[in-house]
């Protein structure tokens, strides 16, 4: 092939894109022989078996046309009646509920039909990287805040600090809870407090909420719940009912801001799948299908107990995160604090692969994220290793 030389041409935004370094690092240690991947949020539970039928329904009744751009009706519906279930939330399904390609599609369609050039967004991290990558690619301009000094929860003094700094430059807020990396969430006062301060500006609030399913003590709360008129519930199937492959997410607002996004999600991939869909529809549906993620929920809950127990007997400090399946665990200070030397000579002499916590931004540094979205037995030899290593 030739050499091109029209790098000119290229959108400018992608030279402050760096490669993804959770997957980079994963890769680069993936081959190590016999090693235990603690790395990756890959659910490691089969698809509920109401789901499944229900795809092989739609291939065998030759559901294989062009669906609504928004979505199926019939997976809108199923998507209102949960979040009107599960999170007493109500939304209509013509005018308020999109259906995309995961959380991923949601994220990207979000941020896209808000921001201009310039414009600001406030990220709490800790945080799923790929929030800070797509406000660059669009040119905006992420603004970190660091939540390690408080329990990795933003508080509304640092929103209204940042607020009062760059004013309504500052055109979204995203809210990932429970977190990525930390496991971390907020209660109905916390959000309410937020709720309070950003109710004072025009920022919306990105709430990915896609691990909701997935709190072990209480109930999940949405913001939504306290400022519906600024805030986009971003959720999926992926996570509660391991439903990863078949990529189905969703987005649900207020009809004034989801007309714009709507417009860029069409733009953008058409339609979902209809088999996918199939699928997701008594998941979200059904009584039996939202259940499916109680099960899961609950063994997670006990591989969660296990590795807050070893891992704070063995000298690391663990934030005990209430949702999702990660560990963010503070590397015991004798080790120093570099994450990614430590992770990476534990993954060669120990043969356990966790991640970086510096890769998921300010606050990070010092830290390992380790999934617990494997067995039970793998856990078990993972913290047998992790102690032989220590010692």
């Amino acid at each position: 092939m030739p050499h091109s030389n029209l790098a000119i041409r290229y959108n400018y935004h992608l030279d402050e894109i760096k490669p993804n370094n959770i997957l980079t690092f994963n890769q680069e240690i993936s081959s190590i022989p016999d090693i235990v991947k603690l790395t990756l949020g890959e659910p490691d539970f089969n698809v509920p078996e109401i789901g499944k039928q229900a795809a092989i329904a739609s291939i065998e009744n030759n559901d294989s046309h062009y669906a609504p751009g928004t979505g199926s009706e019939a997976l809108r519906k199923a998507i209102a009646d949960f979040l009107k279930v599960r999170y007493q939330l109500t939304y209509s399904p013509d005018q308020e509920i999109v259906v995309t390609i995961g959380a991923t599609e949601a994220i990207y369609a979000s941020l896209n039909a808000l921001l201009n050039p310039g414009d600001k967004v406030l990220i709490p991290t800790p945080t799923f990287p790929l929030y800070e990558t797509v406000v660059r690619m669009l040119g905006g301009v992420p603004i970190n805040l660091d939540t390690s000094s408080n329990n990795f929860v933003l508080s509304p003094a640092m929103v209204k600090a940042a607020l009062d700094e760059y004013g309504p430059a500052v055109k979204a807020v995203i809210l990932n809870y429970p977190s990525n990396p930390t496991g971390v969430t907020y209660s109905a006062s916390d959000l309410q407090a937020l709720a309070e301060v950003l109710a004072q500006s025009k920022a919306v609030v990105i709430a990915d909420e896609i691990y909701s399913e997935l709190l072990y003590d209480g109930q999940h709360v949405s913001i939504a719940t306290y400022l519906p008129e600024q805030t986009l519930v971003l959720n999926g199937a992926s996570k509660s009912h391991a439903m990863t492959g078949y990529r189905i997410g969703f987005i649900a607002g207020p009809t004034e801001i989801m007309q714009k996004v709507s417009l860029v999600h069409n733009l953008m991939i058409t339609s979902p799948s209809d088999p996918a869909m199939a699928a997701a529809v008594p998941c979200f549906g059904t009584e039996t299908g939202r259940q499916a993620s109680v099960e899961m929920r609950a063994a997670y809950q006990i591989r969660r107990d296990y590795m807050v127990e070893e891992l704070t007997n063995l000298g690391f400090t663990v934030a005990k995160p209430n949702g999702a399946f990660y560990i963010f665990a503070q590397i015991p200070h004798q080790y120093g604090s570099d994450d990614v030397q430590f992770a990476r000579d534990l993954a060669q002499e120990a043969q356990v692969a966790t991640i970086p916590g510096s890769f998921f931004g300010p606050g990070g540094e010092g830290y390992l994220r380790m999934s617990y979205a494997t067995s039970l037995d793998d856990l078990k030899t993972a913290i047998s290793r992790i102690q032989n290593f220590l010692n």
